[in-house]
């Protein structure tokens, strides 16, 4: 009887689809009885929550230059943590950057290089989720997938994550009001829950805000508890803000989809912008309501909390990502392997642990997620990624195991590849085009050309090129 209760509190605002508040929360006895009674003892290890927007640009917070949208929260838990400012996405685009961030591989090894239909991680492809799991944490995912869809080897439930609301399929990802999501548990499996107020194009519930409220309710239901032996989660919120939502762009000139455009109604923007300003604000809030539940849930203090994004900003669904200056001082937006393309914000929160109000210039990329939360996490680290483990830089300690260089392809729009090597930057525009080389040490925005000035820079970046890929099981190119 208890364990039915237990999963009728736990849905039942899913199925009234968030038209009404919560009931009553669960007793720790009804809660008591979803868990088994003879788990062994926790590891002492923080909860991990990791927050990744879908196409923000460097520039889009305040925290890193931006002055006309407001990003409070944001704003705020950078000064109580710390701002990374060479921080790298995994790819210039959505599937391939969050299957590094996933799996510890960059692009040269990784099983999604482009944002490929159908393709989806493999069985042999072992997750940051799986490795948590296997420590003893409870895993959720709420959002945007990408990595596998319905019937699939990279499902979420196969690859770590106990439960799981969201949308499996990226490019149905881009529709802010679909009629249905995605949902799996281990108690019941996968299915769907329909929404009907949004059947028909009708507009009843805004995507995002399911994302926000499902990851409130986890942190509920999951954080450490006595029946659990106080044992941590792990929360990765993959929230699809502010994407544009590609098909309505194309229809009606404004794809950024959103419930309305406050708090910017009043200025003299052109309509996508505002809303794409609304869309970026309305992350900003989900986050605030994200630390808003860790805080009453009294887990503060025993919580990291990451925020980033996939990729830079995208110049599609009608915006020009050059009216917010989103790349900040960067060249490049996404679909570029120039650093407006791959460098993305990285805000860091764990009190106690992470310097307060610090910046860090230490470059570090998505790979290296997975050995980093690993071993805070307590976690094995799987042989053969590309990862390494910066939990020095993120503590504000002395990083001495460093990366020789970074290493990116993108299979798009032809071949391109990019290597970034200390303070020198090497860009490939296709397989047969000369290098292009830059000293970010001098000329962050790559707007110098030094490639004919540094014959050896150039020779060792080239043979890094060659070195640092192989051939994917399955070819991912497209054609140019």
């Amino acid at each position: 009887m208890m364990n039915m209760f237990a999963k009728i509190c736990r849905i039942a605002w899913l199925v009234m689809a968030m038209t009404v508040a919560l009931g009553p929360a669960s007793t720790d006895a009804q809660q008591a009885s979803r868990f088994p009674t003879n788990l062994p003892a926790a590891p002492k290890t923080p909860n991990i929550v990791l927050i990744v927007a879908d196409d923000l640009g460097y520039g889009d917070l305040g925290c890193y230059g931006q002055t006309k949208v407001k990003t409070p929260h944001l704003d705020a838990l950078a000064a109580t943590g710390t701002r990374f400012t060479s921080f790298y996405a995994g790819s210039t685009v959505c599937a391939p950057s969050r299957c590094a961030l996933m799996t510890g591989k960059h692009t040269g090894h990784a099983t999604l290089r482009g944002n490929t239909p159908g393709a989806a991680l493999k069985p042999e492809d072992i997750t940051l989720a799986q490795l948590l799991k296997d420590a003893g944490y409870a895993t959720g995912l709420m959002g945007k997938w990408g990595l596998g869809d319905v019937g699939s080897t990279g499902m979420p439930g196969d690859k770590g994550f106990d439960e799981f609301v969201g949308i499996l399929n990226q490019k149905r990802a881009h529709d802010y009001y679909p009629p249905y999501a995605d949902r799996f548990d281990r108690q019941d499996g996968f299915r769907l829950f329909q929404f009907p107020q949004n059947e028909n194009g009708g507009q009843g519930l805004y995507f995002p805000d399911l994302f926000t409220k499902c990851s409130s309710n986890f942190i509920r239901i999951n954080r450490p508890q006595w029946y659990t032996q106080q044992r941590p989660f792990f929360l990765y919120v993959a929230q699809t803000l502010p994407h544009a939502n590609n098909e309505l762009g194309i229809q009606t000139g404004n794809g950024m989809q959103v419930p309305g455009d406050a708090p910017y109604g009043e200025e003299l923007w052109p309509p996508a912008e505002r809303n794409k300003a609304a869309m970026i604000t309305r992350l900003d809030q989900s986050v605030g309501q994200i630390v808003a539940a860790i805080k009453e849930h009294k887990q503060e203090s025993n919580t990291l909390i990451l925020f980033t994004s996939d990729n830079g900003p995208h110049k599609e669904g009608g915006v020009d990502p050059e009216f917010f200056r989103s790349s900040g001082p960067l060249r490049g937006i996404k679909r570029d392997l120039y650093e407006g393309g791959i460098r993305v914000p990285l805000i860091a929160v764990w009190p106690g642990k992470i310097p307060a109000g610090q910046v860090s210039d230490e470059p570090w990329a998505f790979w290296d997620m997975l050995p980093t939360l690993a071993e805070l996490g307590q976690a094995r680290v799987p042989k053969g990624i590309d990862g390494i483990s910066y939990v020095p830089t993120l503590l504000g300690q002395a990083q001495t195991n460093r990366h020789d260089h970074f290493y990116w392809e993108f299979n798009e729009r032809g071949f391109q590849q990019a290597v970034r090597m200390g303070r020198w930057k090497g860009v490939r525009a296709g397989a047969e085009s000369s290098m292009e080389l830059y000293d970010l040490g001098k000329d962050i925005g790559e707007t110098l050309n030094v490639a004919d000035k540094n014959p050896e820079v150039v020779a060792r970046i080239s043979g890094i090129l060659r070195t640092a890929r192989t051939e994917p099981a399955v070819n991912t190119r497209r054609k140019p």
